[in-house]
């Protein structure tokens, strides 16, 4: 089958959408219809190649490689640019391809009232042909161009509707660090290349595995790659600029960032790790992965339960939700890679779904301010149940997607912890937890603010979105359903597949150089522990129970009080009207919360944390840049301390 139409599918999924860019430019510049016509086909044709690699790929466990140009390797070398699917590429391909066509049809509606919608057609299929491409190629250097590809259409899509408060200056932010980002790639590339004379991934990591392995010149480029590719995943420190670019763009491109321009990072780091440098046995690799990933899940939650906007807060939560799958991919096991992978995919559905939700309120009010939105649950109550799906899902509550690959993660930071004896991992598996929990707070706080209360002015004439922009939204809704209930079939027939493609990397060099070509080179697959998997252990749940009932008294604890001693601190002064118990008066008052004010007594308890955090967070993008600086030079200092 493999010697037919198959191995060309990869290569047409990535070409097709390029096409498409390049016929709406000319065809599509006065014609509206026919540059949606030439959108929407595009990406059809594409995710059909690609989902139809799913039965080959995933359950018959073939590999596809595929050289440009007929170029195959030379005398055991690599010359020309190749591409590799196996289950782990092939299964961000299915994630990134489901958001293309989903934020595809939903711009159809929700982008109709924007003026030079050919310049958005054509850079919303350039952004997906390069991630696309991205995730699919073989070689690291068409990796990078990739990377620059994708990087210039995003900072334009950020700056598409450049009328608006804060969009070229989230632009310009995002095209600063994001170059920064590209060049340690592109450094990073030029060193494997001086060491190992190829940019096939194959070929490099069989060479990296043999006499040419931890090197000074090999470890700095790990250390380069490592932070390339985690500022395109907008891993802490690396992470202020996403929170304005998905603020500023398009939501559907806010979705598209959130879907699948970090998944791209995402991906690249794992093939980098566990793939090109073998990585994943060394502790100290594992200790950066999930130390950074900890922190990322913890700054973002914390970011968001402070924030008034609903997208910027949902770009919080996007930057915390990624901690969780570096986190887990970080403990170098079978489970943990696994429940990445699905925390990765379920990331993709309710995070979309979200900002989905968060565009639905934006084209009906025409604002997203916490403080301005109220009672919408009854003026939009079916964008209201799509929302509360989200933000379950999201939060971890079963049965939804999102409970069964926190589950995971929270089993493999546990088992972890027994494996290998140290405490530090079970401490992940708490701060993974609370981090949960303060998601479900910040989330009753979004739908007190937005859906629930009293209506207010800005949500008075408000009324529900058309069908189709619904449609994409009840999509995923229903994928968050399916994906929770039926876990057991997405561990079949996507997960297992995508997490032994990244462990067997014998096969995986073999499939491009030729049989026999890792033994050769002494290469052996990573080895990985596993553990049984079991969502609904009641031993589990009362852990889980404990742990969270802690957390809470936590907080019970230290928030105890608050009230009252503000108002102390205030007599004298005059109280606002809202806080008081009852009302009296001429003049009704609403007793309407907005998200100015709920928790509010959190974060004064939290104040001096959230000082710091607003300072971090100047909003300059010099200081932003100097993050991206420090943090890469943080990481080359750590891997040629603790790797060598």
């Amino acid at each position: 089958m493999f010697n037919g139409l198959y191995i060309h599918f990869p290569v047409l999924a990535v070409m097709v959408l390029f096409l498409g860019a390049f016929l709406v430019v000319i065809f599509g510049t006065h014609a509206k219809n026919l540059r949606r016509v030439i959108a929407i086909t595009a990406a059809t044709i594409s995710f059909a190649l690609i989902y139809a690699l799913i039965k080959p790929v995933m359950l018959d466990g073939e590999v596809i490689s595929y050289w440009m140009g007929n170029w195959e390797p030379i005398s055991g070398y690599a010359l020309g640019i190749g591409y590799e699917i196996d289950g782990l590429n092939l299964f961000f391909a299915l994630l990134v391809e489901a958001t293309i066509l989903l934020s595809g049809l939903y711009s159809l509606r929700y982008m109709e009232r924007d003026d030079y919608l050919d310049r958005y057609y054509t850079l919303y299929l350039m952004l997906s042909g390069a991630v696309l491409g991205l995730v699919l190629t073989g070689d690291l250097f068409n990796m990078f161009v990739m990377i620059e590809i994708m990087t210039f259409a995003a900072v334009a899509l950020t700056a598409f509707r450049n009328w608006t408060a804060g969009a070229l200056e989230a632009s310009f932010k995002y095209l600063v660090v994001g170059s920064a980002g590209s060049s340690f790639v592109l450094a990073g590339t030029i060193l494997i290349y001086a060491q190992c004379h190829t940019l096939n991934m194959a070929q490099i990591s069989s060479m990296l595995c043999g006499s040419q392995g931890l090197t000074p010149t090999t470890l700095l480029a790990f250390g380069l790659l490592f932070t390339g590719y985690g500022v395109k995943s907008y891993i802490v420190p690396f992470h202020p600029t996403a929170a304005d670019a998905y603020t500023a763009a398009p939501t559907s491109v806010s979705m598209l960032f959130s879907g699948m321009v970090n998944k791209a990072g995402v991906y690249a780091m794992i093939r980098m790790a566990y793939v090109i440098f073998q990585a994943m046995g060394i502790p100290a690799v594992q200790t950066l992965l999930v130390l950074i990933g900890t922190v990322t899940m913890f700054v973002g939650v914390t970011m968001a339960l402070a924030q008034h906007d609903f997208k910027r807060l949902l770009a919080f939560h996007s930057i915390s939700q990624i901690g969780y799958v570096i986190t887990a991919i970080g403990l170098g096991t079978a489970l943990g890679l696994t429940s990445g992978l699905f925390h990765a995919m379920n990331h993709t559905l309710f995070k979309g779904l979200l900002f989905l939700c968060a565009g639905a309120v934006l084209y009906s009010t025409g604002t997203t301010s916490l403080d301005k939105l109220g009672g919408l649950s009854k003026k939009m109550p079916k964008t209201t149940i799509l929302f509360l799906i989200g933000a379950f899902s999201i939060s971890g509550l079963p049965p939804f997607n999102g409970f069964a690959s926190k589950w995971m993660i929270y089993q493999s930071t546990y088992a972890k912890a027994m494996e290998t004896n140290n405490i530090g991992f079970a401490f992940v598996t708490i701060v993974a937890l609370v981090v949960s929990v303060m998601t479900l707070a910040s989330f009753i706080k979004v739908t007190q603010s937005v859906f629930f209360g009293q209506v207010t002015p800005a949500a008075a004439n408000a009324k529900e979105v058309p069908f189709a922009m619904r449609l994409p939204m009840w999509i995923m809704a229903i994928a968050c359903v399916l994906g929770g209930v039926f876990y057991d079939k997405v561990l079949v027939w996507l997960l297992n597949p995508a997490a032994s493609a990244a462990l067997n990397v014998t096969n995986y060099i073999d499939k491009m150089m030729g049989d026999g070509y890792a033994a050769t080179a002494g290469v052996q697959n990573i080895e990985a522990h596993g553990a049984t998997l079991s969502f609904w252990n009641p031993v589990m749940w009362l852990i889980l129970f404990v742990v969270v009932f802690f957390a809470v008294g936590l907080v019970v604890v230290f928030g105890k009080g608050t009230r009252g001693k503000v108002l102390e601190e205030s007599e004298g002064q005059e109280i606002e009207a809202k806080y008081d118990s009852f009302f009296g008066g001429e003049k009704a008052l609403p007793s309407h919360l907005g998200g100015s004010d709920l928790f509010w007594g959190f974060k004064h308890n939290w104040k001096g944390y959230f000082h710091f955090m607003q300072r971090m967070h100047s909003g300059v993008v010099n200081d932003y840049a100097l993050w991206a600086v420090v943090g890469g030079a943080f990481v080359i200092l750590y891997t040629f301390v603790f790797l060598r």
